[in-house]
């Protein structure tokens, strides 16, 4: 990083351009390798560790989860142990989710007409109508396969092991194309959301 530092301090200015966009992609090429790398070695065990605590089909939603973060993390290229790293997202998220439960609602059924349905401001109906824009271009940007197996799952409700077994591939298959399409959407919708 620092050696890319230097060289970008003694560019010419009309240079200065290109050597910061082939650092910043070289960056992003190292970062998606190392992901894709912790994904191969470490889902297997993390779909372990979390099964034992909350069973097989929450841990894969929950490896989901803890890829994305770690996907998004600024440490993700200087790991000294990426095992622990995310064993550590994934205890995090295990405690989100016990609090999530613990401070659950409950909600009474309401009585037959009781509260009217209220329309939603005008603002609110433009920032859906935007969202839902933003959220079909980013979509359209996924590899097709990939986006197909994200509509399955987010819009029919399809679990990963229907997936599979409609589509034929792996269940592996199915966690890598819904982690890229996760972070994908994420990074796409996360200034509007």
């Amino acid at each position: 990083m620092s050696q890319i530092a230097a060289e970008v301090r003694h560019q010419s200015p009309h240079s200065l351009g290109t050597a910061y966009c082939a650092a910043k992609v070289s960056r992003a090429v190292g970062r998606r390798r190392t992901l894709d790398a912790l994904y191969r070695q470490e889902r297997a065990g993390l779909i372990a560790y979390l099964a034992r605590r909350v069973g097989s089909e929450r841990a894969r939603d929950l490896v989901q989860d803890v890829f994305l973060r770690a996907a998004t993390s600024p440490q993700l290229t200087e790991l000294v142990n990426p095992a622990g790293f995310l064993r550590r997202i994934a205890c995090n998220l295990l405690v989100d989710e016990a609090r999530r439960q613990k401070c659950r609602v409950r909600a009474q059924q309401r009585l037959e007409n009781a509260d009217a349905p209220s329309r939603a401001r005008q603002e609110d109906a433009v920032h859906v109508r935007e969202v839902r824009q933003a959220l079909e271009i980013a979509l359209a940007e996924l590899p097709q396969k990939t986006a197909r197996i994200f509509a399955m799952n987010r819009f029919e409700k399809k679990s990963y092991r229907q997936i599979h077994l409609e589509l034929g591939i792996a269940l592996p298959t199915v966690d890598y194309h819904m982690m890229k399409a996760l972070a994908h959407l994420r990074q796409a919708l996360g200034h509007i959301c």
